[in-house]
């Protein structure tokens, strides 16, 4: 056993006793790295850091659950990575928190930087629009960016409305896919946000 892991495996076992000075150092052990995990997938620092925060929080409501014998790391990882996905469904899942969430990612963004990332955005989002079937793109961007009811894509495409609604369905679900495969949690959310992908 590495002097590390031995480490850990004290420093859990205080843990799981209630020992304050033995969560503050595991915190501060795992930190960094919990933080920049967290950030490599939603490459927004108000986002990771709220993470983190709720990481070790959960982590210290439930220190009864640890298991010494298992890696702790492997542990952390895992929580970061659900409480992660979990925030993006619920994003996706909840008009008031689209907005809260947008609101806060507008606040955290330097100008030049959010300037630069628009360029980068519009360019993903267009490719993921062209990765669409040809008449699957053409009803979506009549929906997005004409802004047509689907009643009047129908019409206008001589096809029912019910074939609108499922190919939008599909280009949308095709989109989140594309974004999700390319690591562009943040577009996602910010994109979930504006409700462009509802």
């Amino acid at each position: 056993m590495s002097e590390t892991k031995a480490i850990n495996e004290v420093l859990v076992i205080e843990l799981m006793e209630g020992n304050e000075k033995a969560f503050s150092k595991l915190f501060n052990m795992f930190y960094n790295d919990v933080y920049a995990y967290s950030l490599s997938m939603l490459k927004n620092e108000v986002f990771a850091e709220e993470i983190v925060q709720e990481v070790f929080l959960n982590i210290w409501l439930h220190r009864d659950r640890l298991n010494p014998d298992l890696s702790f790391k492997s542990y952390v990882f895992t929580i970061t990575r659900n409480l992660t996905f979990n925030l993006i469904s619920k994003v996706a899942n909840s008009h008031k928190l689209k907005e809260e969430v947008f609101y806060t990612s507008q606040k955290s963004y330097n100008p030049i930087e959010d300037s630069l990332a628009e360029a980068d955005y519009d360019a993903i989002k267009n490719k993921a629009i062209e990765q669409l079937p040809p008449k699957r793109r053409v009803i979506f961007e009549m929906s997005r960016n004409k802004e047509m009811s689907y009643e009047e894509i129908s019409k206008e495409l001589n096809i029912s409305v019910s074939t609108v609604k499922g190919q939008m369905s599909k280009a949308l679900a095709e989109i989140r896919t594309f974004l999700e495969t390319h690591g562009n949690v943040a577009l996602l959310i910010s994109l979930l946000s504006s409700r462009w992908l509802e």
